[in-house]
């Protein structure tokens, strides 16, 4: 667990690292399970758009947990349609394009060794109070866990998200434990059954099922071993009431107008409190990484001893 502070100003241009060997030591205390912290966002949005997000507001938030935007059909959704208006909704859109473009055009510059070999995934607009929100157990983002998609595998790219807390007085609070490689290594096969390898039968299935329009009905269709193992840590986590109380975290706090960056399927992660916030989620090829053992796909398939995608 750690937190790397990186202020804009040392940037080159406020973007990009002032050598390769940097670049790379970043990317490989990414990867290793820190926290890249910016106290200033290098993201510069124009006037009069934080305030339009700050103006919105969900009316049940039991509905959604957040509003994405997702880049490749420039399209949202979890929007409220009982409140919002049309040019409301045009306006977010527009605001969410920037903030994804922005992010993308970022982090092109500052992670230099990934040189964008990953598929940009949703963005996120978070406008409810994290605190004491009402939501299903697998679905609170107060328990640590380390994340998983259930609709989204992955198949070993890593979740490399980029948050910006736009809240203009309040801090967002977060609690971090140790990363997935300790952790998992708790945990399997002694309470959680590591992976196996996917048969012959089950991959031919699951091509028939793609084949006839079923996975996209059944999300378990579309998973490898590895995606769903990771969903599976994800829900455990959650659900272990001892993990939640005894497990050594740290507690970080982020300002207002700050913005960090973290593999959230190598740490695990609570929001305990604070409201308004923006994410980007990139997913990372496996053969862009710096330290390949390091990520939880590596880090299972040593211990299963087998291929899991």
């Amino acid at each position: 667990m750690g937190l790397v502070t990186i202020p804009v100003e040392s940037l080159v241009d406020g973007r990009r690292p002032s050598s390769e060997a940097q670049a790379l030591d970043w990317c490989s205390r990414l990867e290793a399970g820190e926290i890249l912290f910016f106290p200033q966002s290098p993201i510069v949005f124009a006037p009069g758009d934080i305030d339009f997000l700050l103006g919105q507001q969900q009316t049940d938030s039991s509905l959604h947990k957040n509003i994405a935007y997702k880049p490749a059909i420039d399209a949202l959704s979890g929007v409220d349609t009982k409140t919002a208006n049309a040019a409301a909704v045009a306006r977010l859109q527009g605001v969410m394009r920037f903030y994804s473009h922005a992010a993308a055009e970022f982090l092109g510059d500052f992670l230099t060794p990934y040189a964008r070999r990953w598929k940009l995934d949703y963005a996120s607009f978070r406008p409810q109070e994290e605190q004491g929100r009402d939501l299903a157990l697998r679905k609170r983002n107060d328990l640590l866990h380390t994340d998983a998609f259930p609709t989204r595998p992955t198949h070993g790219a890593r979740i490399l998200r980029f948050f910006n807390n736009i809240n203009p007085t309040r801090t967002r609070a977060w609690v971090v434990g140790e990363p997935f490689p300790s952790l998992v290594k708790q945990f399997a096969p002694r309470d959680i059954a590591l992976p196996a390898a996917e048969s012959g039968a089950s991959r031919a299935a699951k091509s028939l099922a793609r084949g006839v329009g079923l996975a996209a009905a059944i999300p378990s269709l579309k998973r490898s071993p590895y995606d769903d193992f990771m969903m599976r840590f994800h829900n455990f986590l959650k659900e272990n009431a001892a993990y939640q109380a005894n497990c050594d975290k740290q507690a970080i706090q982020f300002p207002p107008g700050s913005s960090w960056m973290v593999y959230t399927d190598t740490v695990p992660h609570a929001v305990l409190t604070g409201q308004y916030a923006l994410e980007q989620t990139f997913l990372v090829a496996p053969e862009a990484m710096v330290r390949p053992e390091a990520s939880p796909l590596r880090v299972l398939e040593t211990m299963a001893g087998v291929e899991l995608v």
